[in-house]
């Protein structure tokens, strides 16, 4: 009986003859009204819902930034196994019909992949899908903005670490800063509203560029999220001396702006949001001072369909082998059910629990064990 009474369609969906020609977004999409899958959001252990979907569509980028990518070469996921665009709308669409309404679009860089507009059309027409997302490095979004606004997207975040070249380059080891400024520029032309930048602000590198930052966002219309430094993957270089907590953050943009209020708490929202006196807001996403993890309603799906419901985990579910496998709807909905009702990752708090004794040195996974497995890299699942 679905809650409240209500009636409920599912809405899967599922593509014909692998029609879709990605460079113009164009497939058949059939709506499958199917009485079998149980309506609303299935709950884990500690009764977090499954919400939302961050959906990795390439692990390739065209950055390298040290606090993701340090390294000099990395291991790929194999190019037949990543996912087609179809499959990624049809395990959304398993998603969606047990709870998830929200879905971000991630890498590596999105953008590197072909034909993403075509995905963004194909998840428009899940109606149980109430917001899709996108973050991006900005570096190709200059020239993929309109073909994004039109094809349906909902709303964009750029990456943005700093405003000065010299350290653009020096964290990215690109020379790209420009092009990641006209991105940015290119949000509003295209039509797009509510931009966010996010910067992972850094102790000793960028702890000094908040103020700018916020300024900048106010010329761009964005509102900035600064994001504590977070110690994942294993090959970031990390230490709690490189972090700049949101209690740092919250003193250096007090002092220039005086009284800083917070504002309520949006469910669960990672960023916690803040008002300056004249009214511009900001967040910090205090992920390793001050973990979310009883929030936190947000699981990943790697490009290879590798599916893991937390950002510290380092064992997921392989959705691509029993899509490829050609299993039934009812099927693939009761792995992710199971997957999500057993669920006990708490990844942030256990990470911030070592400090106690002193054991929270250097980063999560050895750089050998992420050789042998490109999932567990950050740039796989989308950070």
């Amino acid at each position: 009986m679905p809650v409240g009474g209500e009636s409920h369609e599912n809405y899967t969906f599922h593509i014909e003859h692998s029609t879709l020609r990605a460079e113009e977004g164009k497939a058949r999409v059939i709506r499958n009204t199917q009485q079998d899958a149980v309506p609303g959001s299935v709950v884990d252990t500690y009764d977090r819902p499954l919400k939302s979907l961050r959906l990795s569509v390439t692990d390739r980028c065209n950055l390298r930034c040290s606090y993701c990518m340090p390294e000099q070469d990395y291991v790929w996921l194999p190019r037949e196994d990543v996912l087609t665009l179809e499959d990624m709308a049809t395990l959304t669409g398993y998603f969606s019909d047990l709870g998830v309404d929200r879905v971000r679009l991630t890498g590596g860089e999105p953008l590197l992949r072909r034909g993403l507009s075509g995905l963004i059309r194909l998840l428009r027409q899940n109606p149980l899908i109430k917001d899709i997302a996108l973050t991006t490095n900005g570096i190709l979004l200059a020239d993929y903005a309109e073909e994004l606004y039109e094809a349906g997207l909902h709303r964009i975040t750029v990456s943005l670490d700093t405003l000065r070249p010299e350290r653009f380059h020096q964290l990215t080891r690109r020379d790209e800063y420009e092009r990641v400024l006209e991105g940015i520029t290119s949000v509003a032309r295209a039509g797009f509203t509510g931009l966010k930048l996010d910067t992972v602000a850094i102790r000793g590198f960028n702890d000094d560029e908040l103020v700018d930052l916020i300024e900048f966002g106010k010329q761009v219309q964005a509102e900035v999220r600064f994001i504590e430094y977070m110690d994942v993957g294993g090959a970031n270089q990390w230490s709690q001396e490189k972090v700049f907590s949101r209690a740092a953050m919250l003193t250096t943009l007090a002092v220039h702006y005086g009284t800083i209020e917070p504002l309520p708490e949006r469910g669960a929202a990672p960023a916690q949001r803040f008002v300056l006196p004249d009214g511009t807001t900001f967040g910090i996403i205090p992920s390793t001072t001050t973990p979310f993890c009883a929030t936190c309603d947000r699981s990943r799906v790697t490009a290879d369909g590798m599916w893991y419901r937390c950002l510290y985990a380092t064992t997921g579910t392989d959705l691509r082998k029993s899509l490829r496998a050609g299993a039934a709807a009812d099927e693939m909905r009761s792995l992710i059910r199971a997957g999500w009702e057993g669920r006990r990752d708490r990844g942030a708090e256990e990470r911030k629990a070592l400090e106690r004794d002193g054991l929270r040195v250097g980063g999560l996974i050895g750089i050998e064990k992420l050789r042998e497995d490109p999932h567990l890299e950050m740039h796989a699942r989308g950070g």
